[in-house]
C-alpha cells in the first residue's frame, strides 16, 4: 500500500502540469496506481477502515466474566491485583508476560463501562488575588546543627499568580506558628493579597456550618483582618485546591536537597546560618519569577504600620512543686514564684511570663502535650 507522502508527491507533480505517466514515475508508482488515487481523491490513510476483528485470541476470554464482575463491584481494583488472584486460582493458565495484556483489556473496559471521574478544571490565577500556605516537614532531608539532628517544619506561603514564595522555620502547626509565619512571609513579599487559603488546619478552621461552608476560628479571622485578607480553605480530601503550595513544597525541598549536595554537607554551625542558607535559596528561586511578580506587586495591599500583637494569653498559678501547667505541658519555674498567679503569653517557640505588668522570665515552649521540663538552667530570667 502506498504512503501518503508518495501520493502527495504525485498530486504535486500533476498540479505542475506533468503528465500522469511522468508524475507516476517520479512518485515511484505505476500509472495504474496513480490513476486509482487520482480517481479516489483521497490519501491512503483516509481509505483505511478500522479493524473490527482480533488479530490474536484473547487469553483472558475464559475468565473475563469474573474479571468484569470484580470491576463492577469495585472499579478501583488494579490489574496486578486481579492477575495475582488468577494465577493463584489457575497456577498453570497465566504467565507473567500476560499482565500487560490484562492491563490493556481493563483500560478498554473502563473507557467503555467505567464510572464517571472527577473533572479537574484549570485554575485561573489573578494578580494579587490569593496566597496559599501550609506547613511541611523537613526532617527527611537530614539537617543537623553542630552534629545534632534538627527536626523542624517550614511554614511555606506562595502567591498563586507569580508563584513567588516565602518561608519561616517552625516546630509545630500551632496558631502561633501560623500567625508568625504569615507575618514573616508577607513582610518578605511587601504586601498582602485579597485571599489567604490554607489546608484544614485546626489552628484556622473550626469546622463546617449547616451549609457545609468552612467556619474559621476567631483568632484566625482576626489575624487575616489585620492584613486585610479574606479566609479560604480547601475542601477536606481535596489537596489539589491548595495545589500551588503543595507543588511548591515538593519542588522547594528538592531544591534544598540539591543545594545541600552541592554544599557537600547537611550540617550547619547554628540555626541562624541554616536559615540564611534557606533564605538565599528562596531569593534565588524567586528571581525566575520577577516578571510576573512585577505585575502582581502593585495589586498587593500595603501592610499595616502597627505591629501584630495577636497572641494567646492564659493565667497559670505556680504550684507548691514550683511548676506551672500550660496547654497540657508542665514547666518548672524558680521556687520564689510558688503561689504566684502569672500571665503567660504564648508564642510559637516560647512562653513569656508576667507578674502583673512586670516581665518575669521566658521559657522555651514544649512541642506536643503531656511533656515536662525541669531544667531551670534553660530559663531566661530578668532580675
Amino acid at each position: 500500500m502506498k504512503k501518503d507522502g508518495e501520493i502527495q508527491l504525485l498530486l504535486k507533480e500533476r498540479r505542475k502540469g506533468t503528465t500522469q505517466k511522468v508524475a507516476a514515475a517520479r512518485a515511484g508508482m505505476s500509472e495504474r496506481t496513480a490513476r486509482k488515487y487520482e480517481r479516489l481523491g483521497k490519501l491512503p490513510s483516509e481509505t483505511k477502515k478500522p479493524r473490527a476483528h482480533r488479530t490474536r485470541e484473547n487469553p483472558f476470554e475464559a475468565d473475563w466474566t469474573w474479571i468484569e464482575s470484580q470491576l463492577q463491584r469495585d472499579s478501583a481494583l488494579q490489574a496486578k491485583t486481579l492477575f495475582t488472584l488468577l494465577q493463584q486460582t489457575f497456577p498453570n493458565r497465566y504467565q507473567e508476560g500476560q499482565l500487560r495484556t490484562l492491563q490493556r483489556h481493563m483500560a478498554a473496559w473502563r473507557i467503555e463501562h467505567g464510572p464517571e471521574r472527577e473533572v479537574m478544571f484549570a485554575q485561573v490565577h489573578v494578580p494579587g488575588r490569593m496566597a496559599q500556605s501550609d506547613f511541611t516537614s523537613m526532617n527527611a532531608l537530614g539537617i543537623t546543627l553542630a552534629g545534632e539532628p534538627f527536626d523542624h517544619l517550614l511554614f511555606h506561603l506562595v502567591l498563586t499568580y507569580s508563584n513567588v514564595e516565602a518561608i519561616k522555620v517552625c516546630f509545630s502547626e500551632s496558631f502561633e506558628a501560623l500567625s508568625e509565619g504569615i507575618t514573616a512571609c508577607l513582610s518578605q513579599m511587601g504586601g498582602a493579597p485579597e485571599y489567604h487559603r490554607t489546608d484544614n488546619l485546626t489552628a484556622a478552621v473550626s469546622g463546617l456550618d449547616a451549609d457545609g461552608r468552612h467556619e474559621f476560628t476567631k483568632n484566625y479571622q482576626a489575624l487575616l483582618a489585620h492584613y486585610g485578607m479574606k479566609p479560604s480553605a480547601n475542601s477536606a480530601g481535596c489537596a489539589n485546591q491548595n495545589g500551588d503550595v503543595e507543588q511548591s513544597h515538593f519542588r522547594f525541598k528538592g531544591a534544598v536537597d540539591q543545594a545541600l549536595r552541592v554544599r557537600g554537607s547537611r550540617d550547619f554551625i547554628s540555626r541562624s546560618i541554616y536559615e540564611s542558607f534557606l533564605d538565599a535559596l528562596v531569593r534565588s528561586r524567586n528571581l525566575t519569577r520577577t516578571q510576573r511578580f512585577e505585575q502582581e506587586r502593585n495589586t498587593l495591599r500595603p501592610l499595616p504600620s502597627t505591629p501584630l500583637k495577636l497572641t494567646r494569653e492564659v493565667t497559670a498559678v505556680v504550684s507548691r512543686f514550683s511548676l506551672i501547667r500550660v496547654l497540657n505541658n508542665t514547666y518548672s519555674v524558680p521556687s520564689r514564684l510558688i503561689g504566684a498567679s502569672l500571665k503567660v503569653i504564648i508564642r510559637a517557640e516560647s512562653l513569656e511570663l508576667y507578674h502583673g505588668a512586670a516581665w518575669v522570665l521566658s521559657l522555651p515552649r514544649l512541642l506536643g502535650s503531656c511533656r515536662t521540663t525541669l531544667e531551670n538552667d534553660e530559663l531566661t530570667i530578668r532580675h
